[in-house]
């Protein structure tokens, strides 16, 4: 039997757009959707409660306790029977987090499109200029983003510049660059409208995020979805980025000739400015 996610990713399309708009919240939520009833889904949400209920019901619950029941069996079969400190020192808890950073692992590898991916590195070697956008448990995956495509090609940008806008960072982008929107959950509310912004202006766009977004990956592109998944209350994004170090080696391999003078000019930098020790 499904479970929640998949039939809300599975009937999304046809949803109307205010069983949409509680899609998204549960997507963005999905972890404490368990403490919700029906009125404070509907109040979030910014619908009404019938709508809430004709949505589930379309998703095949008979009514909306159905879907808490659902969700609290799977976090109670998902939660150790010891004590934290039993389950430690029993490596319980570690080879838990073993397996569901595997199956994230799995997950991204087997969902990769590899004719998009193929378009995507072509995308991140042709373009102008790369940007790249990442706000809260993002940015330092953005950081890292552009640390290693830096090593391959020129022009990499991270935005917003810290205590910064993006107005003024957006006005000079233009459809030769590319923008890679790093729109993990919780996500400001800034990232639909930014996204709006660039998809009306013609400039391409790759997101990258959980699988769960689908009301942000119709906003790009190109998507290349990360699971966040773990095995507590917060997210793990080593799938993130081992999803970076994908792209970078694939980008550095598609331009290799120059990918290496740079590389190689980057390490006499280095040399010249003795800032890495070579032990």
């Amino acid at each position: 039997m499904k479970q929640l996610d998949e039939r809300l990713r599975s009937h999304y399309p046809q949803l109307s757009p205010q069983e949409q708009r509680i899609a998204d919240f549960v997507f963005d939520h999905f972890d404490d959707l368990i403490s919700y009833n029906s009125a404070e889904l509907a109040r979030l949400s910014g619908v009404s409660k019938a709508t809430v209920s004709r949505l589930f019901k379309r998703l095949g619950y008979e009514k909306y306790k159905d879907m808490r029941d659902e969700l609290r069996i799977l976090r109670q079969s998902g939660m150790p029977l010891t004590d934290n400190r039993d389950a430690v020192q029993g490596n319980t808890l570690l080879s838990r987090h073993y397996k569901q950073e595997m199956a994230n692992l799995t997950q991204w590898v087997n969902s990769i499109d590899p004719q998009q991916f193929g378009e995507v590195i072509s995308a991140l070697g042709a373009a102008k200029r790369v940007f790249i956008i990442g706000m809260r448990n993002a940015y330092p995956v953005a950081l890292h983003l552009r640390q290693q495509l830096m090593q391959a090609r020129p022009q990499v940008h991270v935005l917003p510049q810290p205590g910064q806008t993006l107005g003024e960072e957006l006005v000079d982008i233009t459809p030769d660059d590319i923008v890679v929107v790093m729109a993990f959950r919780r996500r400001p509310r800034i990232i639909r409208p930014l996204m709006q912004q660039l998809q009306q202006s013609n400039i391409p766009v790759l997101a990258l995020c959980e699988p769960q977004a689908q009301g942000i990956i119709t906003l790009a592109r190109w998507q290349l979805c990360a699971p966040l998944d773990s095995v507590s209350a917060f997210d793990s994004y080593a799938s993130a980025m081992s999803l970076i170090n994908l792209l970078a080696n694939a980008l550095l391999h598609e331009m290799l000739s120059q990918g290496r003078q740079r590389i190689h000019q980057i390490a006499d930098l280095y040399q010249h400015l003795d800032e890495l020790e070579h032990r």
